[in-house]
């Protein structure tokens, strides 16, 4: 192995997972989009979000609650609280449908897209001009000669991690 490449996986390790301290600042930075200010910030509380949509599926609140609690917990440092935290996630999923998608030639449809709503409110006390209310949707989709409740599970958790995905963007990364 030569200097260079010696040099590059130096730098490669370097950058996957940076901080920067600087005595009262400490700033984190990981690949996983995260950009929160540790000494400043250091608990989340995020709410249990009921379904307020006029069709529901039970195990869905559930997994989403785990789901976006088990994504602040996986990849940023903040503490999770029940009351009081330095940033709030709170709201309700707002819908939860199927629609056609598409025809077949016979003029039956041949595709279902499956799609859900999550309305969230974010607090940032620390910052409150980064504070939002702001709706977070995502869709599958699933052949019509299939029965949603075999499917169901699979679709609810891709979407489910979607969205969850686009909240975590939205509160912490600062994109």
């Amino acid at each position: 192995m030569n200097i260079k490449n010696i040099i590059l996986c130096l730098c490669i390790l370097t950058l996957s997972s940076c901080a920067l301290n600087l005595g009262l600042f400490t700033a984190s930075y990981k690949f996983n989009g995260a950009s929160i200010n540790y000494a400043e910030t250091k608990t989340i509380q995020i709410a249990d979000f009921p379904i307020r949509a006029s069709y529901v599926w039970g195990p869905m609140a559930p997994m989403f609650n785990n789901k976006l609690k088990d994504k602040f917990a996986d990849n940023t440092k903040l503490s999770l609280v029940k009351r009081n935290g330095d940033m709030k996630i709170e709201g309700e999923i707002t819908q939860y449908t199927q629609r056609n998608k598409s025809v077949s030639s016979e003029g039956y449809s041949s595709q279902t897209e499956l799609s859900i709503t999550v309305n969230v409110r974010f607090t940032n006390t620390k910052k409150h001009d980064e504070d939002f209310e702001k709706s977070f949707s995502a869709a599958s989709s699933y052949e019509t000669t299939q029965n949603l409740n075999a499917v169901q599970d699979k679709l609810v958790d891709e979407i489910l991690d979607e969205i969850v995905d686009q909240i975590f963007n939205a509160t912490v990364a600062n994109w």
